[in-house]
């Protein structure tokens, strides 16, 4: 190199002020935003602090409804280009059927703890909430209901409604169609592939405001539920915690060592973006596409990936479909005086596994509940007992369904030895927005031996 090129190099480059504000990783925000919350919501309660009150309220608020705005759109182009997706893959029927298998298998494991923890502990005893304590919803869950409102009576309305369920119903025939249709639906899959990378940039933004939506949710639930509200349903809320620590902390990294034979902490650390977000935004569909970026950083093909996460998303919920009913309906039992017997046990496993959809991926899992309740015949009026405190519940729920999403797909493509262990063992807990990468080229699946 001449030293007039040198010199024009050196001149090109700007000189550093030497200072520079260092970057703050996002799990710090998040965590920075938790303690503040709680400063805040503290401060509003203790204090009377109306104008900070209703700016709490206004900022978690204004956060859930940015996530909510992309879920429909989100839903249905995820779902469609996901089965479209399948064709690039080798042995696609077997993958889908393994990967409903193991869905139903860790909800059938997460219930059976949450009955477990709910006989042991008898949550719904020495609360000092009555039946009048109860308020029946408005909207409330039955089979006919869950079965008959799959198919919706027009394409505008599931997404004015927000009715998950049918959304999945249309993407999921409108991919299928495109299977069908081969080489003259892909102008439609070329677009629908593009919108969805358009949401999900719009998404990743929103995302990115996790750490103020924190402040927000956490300050307003503290500033409007109090300790004292806390302090009667203790045991209930620790129970949840704890069943959903168990199969977080217990169940999966057990699942993760002796059937897909790999190292625990390594999905913890390159899932665990997905995860934090999850506790904080309590949307498994918010989520979904941090989800997807960790399921793929952690070695799972990228076409396997895109179908298997936004599946869970709107299906697998350890959390809100099988933990938290369970422990509701003998919570909800006991305030009522009703007795439980080994058949309704068996009917709280049947309708975790089978009715999960009914979830549909959204903040809160009071259909599922209702659902819950109305097949044990217990009165409705249980869900208002459980609605005050259900923000605090639902951020651990969220979180296990949301590990549980990213979790089956490593499973399922390590036995069938289309994991990628390479990528899996450098996997780290580097900050969300490090996970938005360029995108690689599309890599066939091999099949199974």
């Amino acid at each position: 190199m001449s030293a007039n090129s040198a010199s024009t190099t050196e001149a090109a480059e700007p000189k550093s002020s030497g200072f520079r504000i260092p970057k703050v990783p996002f799990w710090a925000q998040i965590v920075a935003g938790l303690v503040l919350g709680v400063v805040l919501g503290w401060i509003t309660r203790s204090y009377d602090v109306a104008w900070l009150y209703t700016t709490l309220d206004k900022v978690g608020h204004i956060f859930v409804q940015l996530l909510k705005l992309a879920v429909a759109p989100l839903v249905f182009f995820a779902i469609l280009v996901s089965i479209t997706n399948l064709r690039k893959v080798n042995n696609a029927a077997r993958l889908a059927t393994r990967t409903l298998l193991w869905f139903m298998i860790t909800s059938l494991i997460a219930v059976a703890i949450g009955l477990a923890i709910g006989l042991i502990t008898n949550p719904g005893s020495g609360t000092g909430l009555t039946p009048k304590d109860g308020l029946k919803p408005e909207h409330a869950g039955s089979w006919l209901d869950f079965l008959t409102g799959i198919v919706p009576t027009d394409v505008i309305t599931p997404f004015t409604e927000l009715n998950v369920l049918q959304i999945v119903f249309m993407a999921a025939v409108a991919g299928i169609a495109a299977l069908k249709l081969g080489e003259k639906a892909q102008p439609i899959l070329t677009l629908s592939e593009s919108i969805l990378e358009l949401l999900q940039k719009a998404l990743w933004w929103v995302i990115r405001l996790a750490p103020l939506g924190t402040v927000g949710l956490i300050g307003y639930a503290i500033a409007d539920y109090g300790w004292d509200l806390i302090g009667k349903y203790a045991t209930f809320t620790a129970d949840v915690y704890v069943g959903c620590a168990l199969v977080l902390f217990g169940v999966y990294p057990l699942l993760l060592a002796t059937v897909a034979k790999v190292s625990p902490i390594q999905f913890f650390k390159g899932a665990w973006p997905a995860i934090q977000l999850a506790f904080v935004s309590r949307s498994s569909v918010g989520t979904m596409p941090v989800t997807q970026k960790v399921t793929e950083r952690l070695g799972v093909p990228k076409e396997y990936a895109s179908f298997a996460v936004p599946f869970g998303a709107t299906t697998k919920m350890d959390g809100c479909a099988a933990i938290y009913p369970s422990l509701a309906a003998i919570f909800i039992a006991q305030i009522f005086d009703v007795q439980l017997g080994v058949g309704d046990y068996v009917l709280i496993a049947f309708v975790s596994v089978i009715g999960s959809a009914a979830t549909a991926g959204l903040t809160g899992a009071t259909v599922m509940l209702t659902l819950t309740l109305s097949t044990l015949g217990l009165p409705l009026e249980g869900v208002g007992l459980l609605m005050a405190i259900d923000p605090i519940l639902d951020m651990m729920r969220t979180a296990t369904n949301v590990a549980g999403q990213a979790l089956v797909p490593v499973i399922v493509s390590a036995r069938e030895k289309i994991l990628d262990l390479g990528k899996y063992n450098t996997a780290s807990a580097s900050p969300v927005d490090e996970i938005e990468v360029v995108e690689e080229e599309p890599v066939r699946v091999p099949v199974a031996a």
